[in-house]
């Protein structure tokens, strides 16, 4: 079984997390898991390859934004709160709340994360 790296609090870098935050997949992954807590890899909803969710799980995992929890075939995905807290206080909170306010969420048939006029 392949061993996930998972940097060490003190090795996450505010530089990492932003450019894994700036994806809009991978945003609405962590609004995801944000809302209902940990997840299946399989339950995200993100209209894109089960491959390309892979790869940006790996980014958020390697970024330290979220841990990664192998039981059998299935990998839980949980964010990394206490940590980002202790390393970049309130950012968290205020990227989940920015994206929530400016409906930058991924929905089925929008993969660019760009909300449509009203």
């Amino acid at each position: 079984m392949k061993i996930l790296h998972h940097p060490h609090r003190d090795d996450i870098h505010l530089t990492s997390v932003l450019h894994a935050l700036s994806d809009p997949i991978r945003l609405s992954i962590i609004q995801e898991i944000a809302q209902h807590g940990e997840q299946s890899c399989s339950c995200f909803t993100a209209p894109v390859a089960k491959s390309t969710l892979s790869h940006h799980t790996r980014t958020l995992r390697e970024a330290g934004v979220v841990f990664v929890r192998v039981q059998g075939t299935q990998h839980f995905v949980t964010i990394r709160q206490e940590d980002l807290e202790a390393r970049f206080p309130g950012l968290l909170a205020a990227v989940l709340n920015g994206a929530n306010t400016s409906g930058t969420g991924i929905s089925p048939g929008n993969e660019t994360g760009t909300t449509s006029p009203s």
